[in-house]
C-alpha cells in the first residue's frame, strides 16, 4: 500500500475509495499471459496496482511491474480503461476500492519474471485457453477483452 493510500485509509477507514491504477497484460512470444498469485488473497491476477502522487499511468505500470515481477517494461500499448461498479474489490481487512485502471499490453520487456514474495508468491505464464480457475474476476474480464482486442482503445 503506497503512502497516499495509507494516509487516505487513516482518514476514511475501510469505506469505498476510488483508486486510479494500471494493469499489465505481459505477453510472451507464445502468446501466453503473465499472472501473479497474490499473498493477501490467494488468487491469480495481472500485475497491477495504484498510482502514486506525481506518477503518470505509464510510470505506475513500470513501477508495479518491476515491483511485482522484477521485469523492466520497454514498451507498453494502452488497451483500455476500466471503471465503474464492476471494478470494485473488497480486501480481507474490509477495505473497499473501486478501480479506475488503464490496461496496457506489454510485449517487450527485460529480465526474468520473479515473484517479490511480498505481494505475490508466484508468477507464471498461462496460455489464454488454460487460465487458472481462481483468477480475479476483474482481471478475467480484462484478459477476455485482450483476446478480442483489435487495436482500438476500449472504454470498458
Amino acid at each position: 500500500m503506497n503512502d497516499y493510500v495509507k494516509t487516505m485509509r487513516e482518514l476514511i477507514g475501510p469505506r469505498p475509495m476510488l483508486l486510479p491504477g494500471a494493469r499489465a497484460l505481459i505477453v510472451n512470444s507464445r502468446g501466453e499471459i503473465l499472472l501473479q498469485r497474490r499473498t493477501d488473497v490467494p488468487i491469480w491476477c495481472l500485475p497491477s496496482g495504484s498510482m502514486e502522487l506525481g506518477e503518470t499511468a505509464l510510470d505506475a505500470l513500470r513501477r508495479e511491474v518491476a515491483e511485482e515481477t522484477s521485469l523492466v517494461v520497454l514498451e507498453a500499448e494502452p488497451m483500455g480503461l476500466y471503471s465503474g461498479p464492476s471494478q470494485t474489490i473488497t480486501y480481507p481487512n474490509g477495505d473497499e476500492i473501486q478501480c479506475f485502471s488503464i490496461a496496457f499490453i506489454v510485449r517487450r520487456w527485460e529480465g526474468e519474471p520473479r515473484a517479490d514474495g511480498v505481494e505475490g508468491s508466484e508468477v507464471r505464464f498461462f496460455p489464454l485457453d488454460n487460465l487458472p480457475s481462481d483468477l480475479t474476476a476483474i482481471h478475467a474480464k480484462t484478459i477476455e477483452d485482450y483476446k478480442n482486442y483489435r487495436g482500438e482503445f476500449m472504454l470498458c
